[in-house]
């Protein structure tokens, strides 16, 4: 689960003529890139769906979202959705999500992180076990 806020959204500056979808294809495309960069994960096993709402919307169908389905790559193995750091700041720790699924050249430049991918993939099967999926057509 995540969202696609146009350039100042945060802030609540929309900028006049921005094209509705546009910013959401991008962030799609962005997440189809990631899982292709990874080594151990194949682009053809995943399916996308998506809702375009009005941006004001956005946070809160992103939280009921989480809390609902509770996305395993939302609640324990978090960096999916990051974007490179940029030069300066790999100071930080690699994204869990490329321990466990590497291959995104930029995360290379981060710090190393205690976890190891084993450690995380039991997380994940622990987490997967007391966390069924919920009917995705509910």
């Amino acid at each position: 689960v995540g969202k696609a806020i146009p350039p100042g959204g945060r802030k609540g500056v929309n900028p006049l003529g921005s094209v509705p979808g546009r910013f959401l294809h991008g962030r799609l495309r962005e997440h189809a890139e990631s899982i292709a960069a990874a080594r151990n994960l194949d682009l053809a096993d995943f399916q996308c769906r998506y809702l375009s709402v009005d941006d004001i919307w956005i946070p809160l169908g992103e939280t009921l979202l989480i809390a609902k389905f509770r996305p395993v790559w939302n609640l324990v193995l978090d960096g999916f959705g990051n974007h490179d750091p940029g030069s300066g700041r790999y100071g930080g720790l690699m994204p869990l999500w490329d321990v466990l699924h590497p291959g995104r050249a930029w995360a290379t430049r981060c710090q190393p992180r205690p976890e190891t991918a084993e450690t995380l993939a039991r997380r994940v099967t622990e987490f997967l076990r007391g966390n069924v999926p919920s009917d995705p057509h509910m």
